[in-house]
């Protein structure tokens, strides 16, 4: 793809002083923006990026300009006077509030039965240009004045406090103080009806939290709670203050992505920021925590210090990533959040990052549209987060954050690229951190070792792991093995390595025992059958780790699938949470061999009741007082064993605790679990109806998306066919969440192939919807993750192949081509020993 030039070598601004008119009604804003900034040599003109805006006119020192719109969303200002140095430019132009979510954009929602709205806006990553002149890249740093003048009766928060606010002429006119040298995408407002709860940090940071007046009061108490604390937390990690004398955190109704880091001025999506305690899941809660986290490490690590380019964004995204659960578990060590760390991150990582074709953590940028691309989140959140999780335990903790204080005295509002980072940790540690680092996030995949007992002691071998086709590699990476054995090397560095040792001691071939380096193990048969026998000697992180690594190895045809049915014997014993979690994983895993096998499957599903009895025992469906977060979230994965078992007692309960439930008195924890029984069991259109009543009165977003993966669970075309129009509609089911929806639904395999027809029928549809969102990129790869015949494969190289010109889709319509080839080949090859292995069981 063309290069796109960088303004920032031919104008550096300065400082924007930005006012505007915001005509909600109307759907437009009117602007002046008065900008200080030098032009660089050889320039002829001052280049501003300027996206969909009508210039009305423009000054250069006073003096009336001509300007040109060109390409790469560039406007020029020219007058024959022009000679490079230092300018004050002054731009008027107008510009289109629309429904994209992103530039300047409504958000809709219903209150008392009158319909309301936000407006509100997302610059990241290259959207501020939609909204008003500017040097729209992360390096042209500038200070920024922005005045708003909106309709009267609102709250009106930007970045900064407000210096003063008046009503002019029937119109509210709001001005905020100065920010601190500050990104363009970084720059926030939201304005319209609100609801806040305040406090103020050790430091009087005052912290807010703003919702719309549907949400409960008490739904705004947790967030305010978990961010002072964690804002103080940083504090002191990182050894310099919160740089700014507020920090808002705003739920907004309508937003595309999860959360964004604005400086000051948080935004999230409802379900990310609220919480009310009568209907919030313990999951739930720890989900809110981590996204508050991660956004407040981004006011450090991102804001206050920000990449020199979107090459490296991974910069920004990996490290607020590692820092949510560093903070999370300072502040709430009883969550045991590091378990959460290996059952989501390590499995998102290590499961897209076996594809051929993924992308590097660290990957080049030439054009903007090529960004949004890069917001891969198992690669550039949470693999990204698992190589530095790895650098943190190589280097140590006390070094690692040395290594940050330095970093960001030294680069405070400035720009970076990594190996600044890498020099300070070096500083801090006098490790070679450059090397090590590099090689990981410049190539993409990571290492399988093979662990085999030899004469002379253990033999090691590296080779890359794969799912699916790959063409032959010869990659190596130096990797910390992290064995507890006496005399194993900190690093793997070579191919093959041998470790002299006789022990026969399960600890002798644990690799890797805190999960932080970025590879898994494959043991040979005889030592995977001494560490099964020995689970009960084993912690349970690594008790987890080897039931998950069992599922890729077998996904990369290195062990059969069949081998999972007795790795999931050998836990039958097993008490805790996370581990649990991780076996009902490697359960579904089984699903796909026996979809076409009625008496593989009922051998299946005894096979999950059984694992699951004893604990369903001993926990039931009634929490009880008293009992441990753990426990309560244990309950929810035993009970969706069970059901999944059909046992007929279970199945039996579910249906009359929804029948003898009032709905908003339903555990939490178990509310989708009860949902998708009945759905599934007791499904008829009375049920639907109802069911979709009350998502369109319900203001909690956990609770819309318990009811919605409860209907997307039903096993009629016709519910299916129902809810895609709906979703087609656009009133009922908001444009934000359709994906969950569509995806859902296309995993199941009673509606999959009419939801992949209905897919490449409203094509047009999903393009116009979705185009400008940071979730159109994932169709191709979530409608890949479902296919899984050669027909659907033919079908989706048909149809996606055609669409690879579009740089957003090229890179996941490749890797999708991949991933259904590996998944019909998986079938192909261990269908018949996984149905045969089922069959032999005794019930």
């Amino acid at each position: 793809m063309t290069t796109v030039p960088r303004l920032l070598d031919s104008f550096v601004p300065e400082h924007y002083d930005l006012s505007l008119m915001l005509d909600r009604q109307q759907r437009v804003f009117k602007g002046t923006v008065t900008i200080i900034g030098t032009g660089q040599e050889d320039t002829t003109a001052i280049t501003l990026h300027a996206k969909d805006l009508h210039i009305i006119s423009a000054s250069l020192d006073g003096k009336a300009a001509e300007w040109e719109t060109n390409d790469y969303d560039a406007l020029s200002i020219t007058h024959p006077d022009y000679r490079p140095g230092k300018h004050i430019t002054v731009i008027t132009f107008t510009g289109a509030i629309t429904d994209g979510m992103h530039g300047l954009y409504p958000c809709y929602f219903d209150h008392d039965g009158t319909p309301k709205e936000l407006l509100a806006t997302q610059f990241e990553s290259h959207h501020a240009r939609e909204v008003f002149p500017c040097v729209d890249e992360p390096s042209a740093k500038a200070t920024f004045d922005v005045t708003l003048t909106t309709e009267t009766a609102v709250a009106v928060l930007g970045n900064m406090p407000i210096k003063q606010q008046d009503d002019e002429n029937g119109l509210l006119v709001t001005r905020f103080e100065t920010t601190p040298r500050m990104s363009t995408y970084l720059l926030a407002w939201v304005v319209g009806d609100m609801q806040r709860k305040s406090a103020h940090t050790k430091d009087g940071v005052e912290v807010s939290v703003w919702a719309t007046p549907v949400q409960s009061t008490a739904s705004l108490e947790f967030a305010l709670e978990f961010a002072v604390k964690t804002i103080e937390f940083y504090n002191d990690f990182f050894g310099i203050p919160y740089p700014l004398p507020k920090s808002d955190h705003v739920a907004l109704p309508d937003f595309s992505s999860g959360a964004m880091e604005n400086w000051g001025l948080i935004t999230y999506r409802e379900i990310a920021l609220l919480a009310d305690p009568a209907t919030t899941s313990i999951e739930q809660r720890q989900y809110v925590a981590t996204v508050i986290a991660h956004e407040l490490a981004h006011q450090w690590f991102g804001n206050l210090v920000t990449m020199a380019w979107w090459n490296d964004l991974w910069l920004n995204e990996s490290f607020a990533t590692l820092m949510e659960y560093i903070a999370v578990d300072a502040i709430k060590p009883d969550w045991d959040i590091w378990f959460d760390f290996s059952q989501q991150e390590t499995v998102s990582a290590l499961r897209r990052d076996a594809l051929e074709g993924v992308q590097p953590v660290q990957i080049d940028v030439n054009h903007p549209d090529e960004i949004s691309t890069l917001f891969d989140g198992s690669i550039v959140y949470a693999k990204g987060a698992r190589l530095l999780k790895m650098l943190r335990e190589y280097i140590g903790e006390q070094n690692f954050t040395e290594g940050l204080r330095r970093y960001f005295t030294t680069h405070a509002y400035g720009n970076t690229v990594a190996n600044d980072l890498w020099e300070s940790l070096h500083a801090a540690s006098h490790i070679d951190v450059s090397t090590f680092m590099n090689t990981w996030l410049g190539q993409s995949g990571y290492p399988v070792i093979h662990v085999n007992k030899t004469p002379a002691g253990l033999e090691l071998a590296q080779e890359q792991f794969f799912i699916g086709p790959h063409e032959p590699s010869k990659k190596q990476w130096p990797i910390p093995l992290g064995s507890p054995l006496q005399g194993v090397p900190p690093l793997m560095t070579e191919q093959i390595l041998t470790i002299p040792t006789d022990s026969d001691n399960v600890t002798s071939y644990m690799f890797n025992q805190h999960d932080s380096a970025h590879f898994i193990t494959h043991l040979s048969v005889p030592l995977l059958e001494k560490k099964l026998a020995a689970l009960d000697t084993l912690p349970p992180l690594t008790r987890l780790q080897l039931v998950h690594e069992q599922t890729l190895l077998a996904q990369g045809n290195i062990i059969p699938s069949a081998t999972l049915i007795p790795v999931l014997q050998a836990y039958s014993s097993e008490t805790k949470e996370p581990v649990w979690n991780m076996l009902s994983l490697a359960l579904g895993e089984l699903k796909k061999f026996v979809e076409d096998d009625p008496d593989a499957e009922a051998k299946l599903r005894s096979l999950s009741g059984r694992l699951a009895k004893l604990l369903y025992d001993h926990l039931g469906w009634e929490p009880i007082k008293d009992e441990p977060d753990h426990d309560i979230r244990l309950r929810s994965i035993i009970l969706g064993m069970m059901l999944y078992s059909e046992d007929a007692d279970v199945l039996t309960k579910a249906q009359a605790i929804y029948a003898e439930t009032a709905f908003d008195k339903l555990v939490p924890e178990l509310r989708g679990l009860v949902l998708g029984a009945v759905v599934r069991h007791a499904e008829t259109p009375e049920l639907i109806d109802a069911l979709l009543e009350r998502y369109r009165k319900e203001s909690s977003s956990e609770v819309r998306n318990d009811i919605a993966a409860g209907i997307t669970s039903t096993r009629q075309e016709s519910t299916a066919a129902r809810i895609l129009d709906i979703v087609k509609e656009g009133k009922l089911i908001r444009p934000q969440d359709a994906t969950h929806w569509i995806i859902w639904l296309l995993r199941n395999r009673y509606s999959r192939h009419l939801v992949w027809s209905w897919i490449r029928q409203n094509w047009d549809w999903i393009k116009k919807t979705f185009a400008g969102d940071m979730s159109y990129d994932l169709f191709p790869r979530y409608i890949a993750g479902s296919l899984r015949t050669d027909r659907q494969y033919k079908e989706y190289k048909s149809f996606f192949s055609p669409m690879k010109d579009d740089t957003v889709l090229k890179r996941n319509i490749e890797i999708g081509l991949t991933d259904i080839q590996g998944r019909i080949a998986l079938l192909e090859r261990d269908t018949p020993g996984v149905t045969g292995a089922l069959l032999n069981l005794d019930d």
